[in-house]
């Protein structure tokens, strides 16, 4: 495991009415981000640096947690102005913005944790599902943890229903399964192998609390952590057992 101290780069003004290669990006979370703390600090920093901007727009939306006000007073504490340009989507009192220009005007787009089912069938009724493929595809950074992970995959483990289960109606930009939380909720490991194991779930990733995925173009890019020791898996059935190989992150400074 590497110490790495994140820099993409700035702006260049000379690079303004170029056209530029676009980098379809997510930067999926098993857990973690968003907060004040130096583990969750370090990981909001790799996102902010990860769209190359001094002060990104970045667009909080918290429909998982049925738009929480704690949740998000948080946000706005943790990407203050000082170092981002910070707002928010209200979906259940959603006022009379475009929400398309709105989303595709952002240079990251962070997903909350919370209810992934109930998340996905509102942003569908929204048409929000629809908008953050453009925004994908356009470039801008889509993030999140435990439900702002899962929710890119084809199919995951939640827990939206209660007991833990698969959920197969993702959005899919992701190719496979994925299941959060992997060493920090005791039954999400041998219910994402069981789940596999009975072909339920197709073969997927696993990451730790703290462990953040950075895919560009659908492939990972690689995996980074603030926290020694959490890691990502990734899981696929090989006969009638699982095959789970190991995949350690970058350090990040904390």
């Amino acid at each position: 495991m590497k110490i790495i101290t994140v820099n993409f780069g700035q702006e260049n003004p000379r690079d303004k009415g170029k056209i530029m290669d676009v980098k379809k990006q997510i930067i999926a979370l098993g857990g973690g981000g968003i907060g004040t703390d130096k583990l969750n600090m370090a990981l909001d920093k790799y996102k902010l640096q990860a769209s190359g901007k001094t002060k990104p727009k970045i667009a909080f939306i918290p429909t998982a947690v049925g738009d929480s006000a704690f949740a998000i007073e948080r946000f706005y504490r943790a990407f203050n102005n000082n170092i981002a340009e910070p707002s928010h989507l209200p979906l259940f009192n959603r006022d009379d913005r475009n929400l398309e220009n709105y989303l595709l005007n952002q240079d990251i787009i962070e997903v909350s944790g919370g209810n992934t089912l109930n998340m996905l069938s509102i942003w569908e009724n929204h048409g929000v599902d629809k908008i953050l493929k453009k925004a994908w595809e356009k470039g801008i950074i889509l993030t999140g943890s435990s439900a702002g992970m899962i929710c890119w995959f084809e199919s995951s483990v939640t827990d939206s229903y209660g007991p833990l289960k698969e959920l197969t109606t993702g959005l899919g930009f992701l190719k496979g399964s994925a299941c959060p939380h992997f060493d920090g909720e005791i039954h999400r490991r041998p219910t994402y192998e069981d789940l596999i194991k009975s072909k339920t779930l197709p073969a997927g990733i696993a990451l730790d609390d703290y462990v953040a995925a950075h895919y560009i173009n659908e492939k990972i890019h690689k995996l980074v952590t603030p926290k020694e020791g959490s890691k990502g898996y990734l899981l696929n059935l090989d006969g009638n057992k699982i095959n789970e190989k190991v995949l350690d992150p970058d350090l990040l400074n904390a």
